[in-house]
Order: C-alpha cells, then sequence, then structure tokens
C-alpha cells in the first residue's frame, strides 16, 4: 500500500518555479497550511523531481488553485517533466508575474499563494518547502480539483 491509498482523496495544485529564465509548473497533492502567524504553507516534492531543484535554487514558488475545468492540464503537466516540455506552450494555461516574487502565477487560477522559501526539511524521498506567503489572492469560487486517485479527479459539491 501507498501513503496516498490512505490519504486521498487531496485537492490538487499546480506549483509555478522559475529559475533564471526558465519557468515550470509542476502537479501537486501533497500541500499545507503550516503557519497561521506569519502564514506558512508547505509543500512536498521528491527530490528526483526537476521543480525541486528550481525552488531549491531560486527560493521561491506560487500554490496556484485550479477548478475542475483544468482536469486535462493538472494531468498532463503531471505527467510530463519541465526538463524536455515548456508546460506553458504545451498546455492553454497562460503566465503572468507574481507581484511579490520572481515567479510566474497561472492567469486561470481561481487563487494563488506567493512564497519564499523559509525552510527546507528532508523527509526520506522528498523535501518539504516551508514557504511564507507574500501575497494571498482569491479570484474566484471554484469548483476545485481533488485526486481520488493515479488520473481519477473530481471536486467537492
Amino acid at each position: 500500500m501507498r501513503i496516498s491509498d490512505y490519504a486521498n482523496p487531496r485537492q490538487v495544485v499546480l506549483i509555478t518555479c522559475r529559475q533564471g529564465e526558465k519557468d515550470n509548473i509542476i502537479t501537486l497533492a501533497w500541500h499545507m497550511p503550516l503557519s497561521f502567524e506569519p502564514m506558512i504553507y508547505g509543500i512536498a516534492l521528491g527530490f528526483t523531481r526537476y521543480s525541486y531543484e528550481m525552488i531549491k535554487k531560486s527560493g521561491v514558488y506560487v500554490v496556484n488553485f485550479m477548478s475542475l475545468d483544468y482536469e486535462r492540464e493538472v494531468l498532463y503537466i503531471g505527467k510530463h517533466s519541465g526538463s524536455e516540455y515548456d508546460k506553458f506552450k504545451e498546455t492553454s494555461l497562460e503566465s503572468e508575474e507574481a507581484a511579490m516574487i520572481d515567479c510566474p502565477v497561472i492567469k486561470q487560477a481561481s487563487a494563488f499563494l506567493e512564497c519564499q522559501v523559509k525552510e527546507e526539511i528532508k523527509t526520506g524521498d522528498h523535501a518539504l518547502f516551508a514557504g511564507e506567503v507574500m501575497r494571498a489572492e482569491k479570484r474566484e469560487d471554484a469548483d476545485r480539483i481533488f485526486q481520488i486517485s493515479g488520473s481519477n479527479f473530481s471536486t467537492l459539491k
């Protein structure tokens, strides 16, 4: 059994990151609030993921909350590495500049958190990045996307 067999369903988000001129997006279900004051939001990434090195080096990331309308894009992004694909060009998603950090935000996100890494905690085969939320914005109420298992997604009504 995998831990996700017990922990799912979990809300899926898209994490955007940048290193130099290269932008990337990763699909992620392992994320959580860690503190109210200061506001800290955590994401867990495997050490072998392309985005892990980008976030480690840049020290920033954006948590993009997506609606179920973007299930196809979420699945594509989760199955393709940013080391080989430009996921903004390969999907219908558009980027815009974050206001407080050097990182892209997904224009279609219903809400987002701009985060600056405060701490990295090594946890077995993953790292937990604890990011202070520098800016948070909710653009609209939307049916959020949840991963049931594998490529099976749903929403809460």
